[in-house]
């Protein structure tokens, strides 16, 4: 009969895991503004009542699970019989970094895993607003080599690592913790889950790269699904054992004690793991060819950007992977993959390049001159300078020798080509003074340059010898 109402119990918590977080009441109507000292708040009187109602004193045990991927923090709370419900559901304000255990400091990752909360790690100096320490690393993380250091639960609506929650919400968390432990409880078990490990959120995330990890959190997830109280967590051989009775003391690095479950906990599991099984195998046909997209922080911070239209800047809610991921096509999300590391390495490259100018430049306060051009320019030949006069030349009335190419023989069948080009007609007198004639451009075109030693015999050239200079006793000749 036991075993039945325990089946009962779990088909009941199936049913509530389908609600949203406003019908479980995710919000709260404490005005902050009304209290006095934080520390000594009291929860509402509508919060005593539905304790009452579910067979709950006031400072009864609590546990507390989360859900990143609905964005949901629940507080579950023993009744006379030792069973844990659910008490209340709170929306998660914040939350940094995608689905995945956090693995070393500064990867903006919240934990994931089970977590003790003792008294020592509540702080209501915390500088956002109230704050519980989540003890991380545990001894499963420190034998897996994680590190990382304040890592809360805490109020402002802000996260880097740490799951964060309005200071309204954050009050009544700490409020029932508080008096849980005022009640005796010695720690309060934090149970930290990437999402539902219900069979199909299971087949959906199948191809996640943590799914090992998952399979090992989802012994505690369904331990706790049929017995309604926490699990008894050891580690050994570095990973999880859940409600172990062992012959000898757990060490989280060495080898595991010899181990057995309990009987009626093994009883209860196996009937409770035939019917994940069923509901596993409908989910892998449902979701065949297909796998989730998990967004990233920005993707889910942008299905909420307008929640923080008129807020302080510090006020950073993140929406939940339910609304911004999605099912694709495995093909299509390969291809939506391979676009955003690409983008993504183009985004480090202008950084690095950034990086770069900026030691070049010193902050931008030197700017460096450009070397000089390593391939070689044209260089403009400067006009061909005119021989100087010399002083007896200023008596002559013949004009300065030219410089002229050194004449070649044309070939007979080329002469009567090249005979009337080679014309030169008169020079006017400005035209003597520079050595221009009158049709220098048809001239040009005539004359051929000096060409190459191999090829002097085949390449026409002028055939008109230059003026020759006049004798010395002929300066005052006419």
């Amino acid at each position: 009969m036991r075993f039945w109402h325990l089946l009962a119990s779990a088909a009941i918590v199936a049913a509530l895991a389908g609600c949203t977080n406003d019908a479980l009441d995710a919000t709260t109507s404490v005005d902050i503004k009304s209290v006095k000292n934080k520390t000594e708040y009291q929860v509402s009187a509508p919060m005593v009542k539905k304790m009452a109602e579910l067979g709950m004193q006031k400072q009864a045990p609590i546990a507390l699970r989360i859900f990143k991927e609905e964005g949901t923090l629940e507080v579950w709370k023993a009744n006379t019989a030792n069973r844990f419900q659910l008490l209340k559901s709170y929306k998660i304000c914040a939350w940094s970094g995608k689905l995945g255990p956090k693995v070393k400091e500064g990867d903006r990752q919240a934990p994931e895993g089970f977590y003790p909360l003792f008294p020592r790690q509540m702080n209501p100096n915390s500088n956002y607003y109230l704050a519980i320490n989540t003890g991380y690393p545990n001894a499963y993380d420190k034998a897996n080599g994680r590190q990382g250091t304040h890592l809360m639960i805490h109020g402002a609506c802000s996260s880097s690592g740490c799951y964060s929650m309005t200071d309204e919400q954050m009050i009544e968390i700490f409020a029932l913790a508080r008096d849980s432990f005022k009640g005796g409880q010695e720690s309060v078990q934090l149970q930290a889950f990437p999402f539902r490990m219900t069979a199909e959120n299971m087949a959906r995330h199948r191809d996640n790269p943590n799914i090992d990890f998952w399979k090992m959190l989802k012994v505690g997830y369904d331990q706790f699904e049929v017995t309604k109280r926490p699990p008894e967590i050891n580690v050994c051989e570095k990973k999880y054992v859940f409600n172990q009775q062992a012959s000898g003391p757990f060490n989280p690095g060495g080898q595991c004690p010899a181990m057995s479950t309990p009987p009626a906990l093994q009883v209860a599991m196996a009937s409770f793991e035939k019917s994940y099984q069923t509901d596993y195998d409908k989910a892998m046909k449902k979701y065949d060819g297909m796998v989730w997209y998990e967004p990233s922080e920005a993707e889910r911070k942008a299905i909420v950007a307008k929640q923080r239209v008129g807020r302080e800047l510090a006020y950073a809610p993140t929406g939940n992977s339910l609304d911004a991921g999605k099912m694709m096509k495995a093909s299509d999300l390969e291809k939506k993959l391979a676009d955003q590391k690409e983008a993504e390495e183009t985004k480090q490259a202008v950084e690095i390049q950034k990086k770069e100018l900026e030691k070049a430049t010193d902050g931008g306060k030197h700017v460096p001159v450009p070397a000089a051009n390593p391939i070689p320019q044209p260089v403009m030949q400067a006009a061909v300078e005119q021989p100087k006069k010399s002083f007896w030349s200023l008596f002559s009335k013949s004009e300065p020798e030219l410089q002229m190419p050194a004449p070649v023989v044309i070939a007979p069948e080329q002469q009567a080509a090249v005979a009337p080009q080679a014309q030169e007609p008169a020079k006017t007198e400005k035209q003597a003074r520079t050595g221009a004639t009158a049709a220098a451009p048809q001239q040009t075109a005539a004359v051929a340059t000096a060409p190459a030693p191999d090829a002097a015999a085949e390449t026409p050239v002028l055939t008109e010898e230059p003026p020759k200079k006049r004798p010395f006793w002929k300066i005052w000749g006419n």
